[in-house]
């Protein structure tokens, strides 16, 4: 039996007002840093209370340990301090707006190729065979709101090697966890996100996601995707100040910006030029656009990876050249996604590529922010864990 949304954790969803619960990550990241004033200073909020920022986005909720996109991860985020929470946003056959990070993620985000639905995939199981991997797609767009909300969530994972749909959907990390995915989390509709952000007191950036079929789909345009996002939000009474809706594709932020100006004013361009052949943080000639072209396009925000912002001077970790035009230009700045990279002992991966040979320990992670936030001056930082943001912007007063 299905239980109503939000019910099963009524009794412990925090109030605005409830203390913040960052837990033992942060000072775990403080031991493991090189001695010196941020360290110090970081040490001496230590007891102090941690509150509530908007600097602290939860994306995905708080998805490092909790299923992503689940009622358990945003009450998690919110707990931690995240003043803003994302849900990304696709949608169903039935064109009902759901959160999950992408349309075909089904199969690594939820228990459907465990149920009754694994039929509806476009693609079924298939389990490894020699150097061919163990593979799946299943898409919110192939089911009906009422057959989504029978599923559960679960970590965003998947064994490539597996032969078995159990194994397959037990890909987990090791550093991460699926201690509290045992009973699967409780799926949303964006509709329900917004009335449980607002009950959270917490404001929203939704990301209207890329859709896996081509569009018009079934009569339904892309701009009928956007538009439709955003009137959620006007039905919720929500004010467009309370929300940065954000895009991949810079055409949905430019419908934003023409047809709901209000919003679109917050509207945040999720730059991913970084895909281009030959493109390079500091090498503005290899850019797609030109920080002053966007901004002449309306643009105020624009969100690349964390990497993008940064580069090295001999050591040490400084803003590249495409934070200082950007800031330049008067764009204002958000980035992702902290601790998303596991233990940073090896170089940190993808998320840290352009600062790898800085990057010794997890004690690094707040070398990066605090070059972010104070040189960099970024409005915003996603994180998988917000404690670990939402600690940082309490001690050194971010709003």
């Amino acid at each position: 039996m299905l239980k109503p949304i939000f019910l099963s954790l009524a009794l412990v969803t925090p109030a605005f007002s409830d203390p913040v619960t960052t837990g033992p990550r942060p000072l775990y990241l403080i031991d493991q840093m090189d001695p010196g004033p941020l360290k110090d200073k970081l040490l001496s909020c230590a007891g102090d209370p941690v509150k509530r920022t908007a600097f602290s986005i939860g994306h995905r909720g708080a998805a490092m340990q909790f299923p992503e996109h689940t009622v358990e991860s945003y009450i998690a985020a919110a707990q931690m301090g995240a003043g803003i929470l994302e849900c990304d946003v696709t949608f169903t056959s039935d064109k009902e707006l759901v959160c999950r990070h992408a349309q075909n993620d089904l199969h690594t985000t939820t228990n459907i190729l465990a149920t009754d639905l694994a039929p509806t995939c476009v693609a079924g199981f298939s389990p490894a065979d020699g150097e061919t991997k163990a593979s799946a797609e299943c898409r919110t767009s192939d089911i009906t709101l009422a057959q989504f909300r029978t599923l559960s969530g679960k970590m965003d994972a998947a064994n490539s090697s597996a032969t078995t749909v159990e194994d397959y959907m037990d890909g987990t990390a090791g550093w991460r966890t699926d201690l509290y995915a045992a009973d699967g989390g409780e799926l949303m509709t964006h509709a329900e996100s917004i009335a449980l952000f607002k009950s959270l007191g917490a404001k929203f950036t939704p990301e209207l996601k890329s859709p896996a079929v081509e569009m018009p789909h079934e009569g339904f345009t892309q701009e009928d995707y956007a538009q439709k996002m955003i009137d959620e939000y006007k039905s919720a009474g929500v004010p467009a100040s309370d929300v940065w809706a954000q895009s991949f594709n810079l055409d949905d932020v430019l419908y934003w910006i023409k047809n709901e100006p209000e919003f679109g004013a917050q509207a945040v361009y999720l730059d991913n030029s970084y895909s281009i052949d030959g493109w390079d943080p500091n090498t503005p000639a290899s850019w797609a656009h030109q920080m002053d072209e966007l901004k002449t396009m309306g643009v105020n925000y624009i969100a690349p990876p964390l990497w993008v912002l940064l580069t090295l001077d001999t050591d040490k970790i400084v803003p590249s050249t495409y934070a200082i035009k950007a800031r330049e230009a008067g764009l204002n700045i958000i980035t992702w996604t902290l601790e998303r990279s596991g233990p940073l002992q090896s170089g940190g991966g993808w998320y840290y590529r352009s600062i790898t040979e800085a990057i010794k320990s997890d004690g690094a992670m707040y070398e990066v922010v605090d070059v972010l936030a104070q040189e960099v001056g970024v409005a915003g930082i996603f994180s998988d864990w917000p404690a670990t943001v939402s600690y940082y912007a309490s001690c050194l007063g971010l709003d």
